[in-house]
């Protein structure tokens, strides 16, 4: 199934807008975790989780699987194939992986530090509200880097594909001289 060139804008245009969203919401989590661990204030420690568990809580989830299918859809939908490709490959795997990850581990983190917070306590680790978004930028650079170099070329698969597509797919049809009348 490929998309028509309206579907395949319109699904560009989302899986841009989503990433963009999932960088940018990650970028807001690490600076609420950053002025979390650095401030002397218990007010202030408390705003910031809170404000980084609404962030986990309403909006992470939604734009990271939306993120992950428009992607899909992409790949699966264009020439450029979800295993074709390296570039496509490792994004896949990737956002697969910091899907999971903001899921079992970022999230739960949060909502730790704001348990731990809310009841008057101090921020109990900075790694429960630093290390997550550390990750997940990391990654999300890494994925917009190879979005736009689209380095490494052909796998396995894709190499396999390209080299069927260029060969015929059979024996060429023999010509068979027919008997003409006189």
């Amino acid at each position: 199934m490929k998309l028509n060139r309206p579907a395949r804008r319109a699904s560009l245009v989302v899986h841009v807008a989503a990433s963009a969203s999932w960088l940018g919401l990650t970028l807001g989590l690490l600076a609420l975790g950053v002025t979390a661990t650095t401030t002397g204030s218990a007010v202030t420690v408390e705003a910031s989780v809170r404000a980084m568990k609404l962030f986990a809580d309403w909006l992470l989830l939604p734009v990271a699987f939306l993120t992950l299918l428009s992607g899909l859809l992409l790949s699966l939908g264009t020439v450029w194939g979800l295993a074709r490709h390296r570039w496509v490959y490792t994004k896949f795997w990737l956002t697969l992986a910091t899907t999971t990850a903001t899921v079992f581990a970022l999230r739960p983190g949060v909502n730790s530090a704001v348990t731990a917070v809310a009841g008057g306590g101090p921020l109990p680790d900075a790694g429960d509200v630093l290390f997550g978004p550390v990750v997940s930028l990391s990654a999300y650079v890494f994925m917009t880097v190879i979005s736009i170099l689209k380095p490494w070329g052909l796998t396995r698969r894709g190499r396999r594909l390209r080299a069927a597509a260029r060969t015929p797919a059979g024996p060429a049809p023999r010509m068979v001289r027919t008997p003409t009348l006189p």
